[in-house]
């Protein structure tokens, strides 16, 4: 037996991939992200296979990890071109959070809404513009990163930038 998304052989644990009754065989690399956190490394071009695969437990749970790697381009890329049918779709969203179970907060814990109005509570170098947004500055009819609730977008100085919620304040 190897690791259904990656294909090791060895240290396997068992995990219940909810809310259906099936269960999935995976390393200790791949049970660690399915169960908590995940970033992009090399290990993840596994997804590259398994997402294709004919297991409908090894597809759901290989959707699930590209949904949590939103920083990856190449995950995004392989999302877009993926084919799960509709069922197998269904129980891989089941258990994802939608952008209605998402809420944004800024650094007061006030939810914030797309189209609000936020002033910056710190100095923000914004790399790539070649500029630093000063602590102060009000960004008007912001964005929401549907996938992400420590982030919005707002335009400062002409430039549209992705901020962290923790260093804006609502405003009116």
């Amino acid at each position: 037996m190897a690791c259904a998304l990656c294909s090791v052989d060895f240290d396997l644990i068992e995990l219940p991939i909810a809310p259906h009754d099936e269960s999935l065989a995976l390393c200790a690399t791949c049970h660690a992200a399915a169960t908590g956190e995940i970033s992009d490394a090399p290990h993840w071009q596994c997804l590259h296979e398994a997402i294709w695969s004919t297991d409908a437990a090894t597809q759901v749970l290989a959707y699930r990890l590209l949904k949590a790697l939103p920083e990856a381009p190449w995950a995004r890329d392989l999302l877009e071109i993926a084919y799960l049918d509709p069922a197998t779709l269904e129980w891989a969203e089941a258990a994802t959070p939608s952008a209605s179970d998402i809420v944004h907060r800024d650094s007061n814990g006030a939810v914030l809404g797309a189209g609000d109005n936020v002033v910056l509570i710190k100095d923000l170098p914004v790399k790539g513009a070649g500029f630093t947004a000063k602590r102060g500055t009000p960004v008007r009819n912001i964005s929401l990163v549907q996938d992400n609730d420590g982030q919005i977008e707002g335009r400062v100085e002409g430039q549209r930038i992705v901020i962290l919620t923790k260093f804006v304040k609502k405003t009116g």
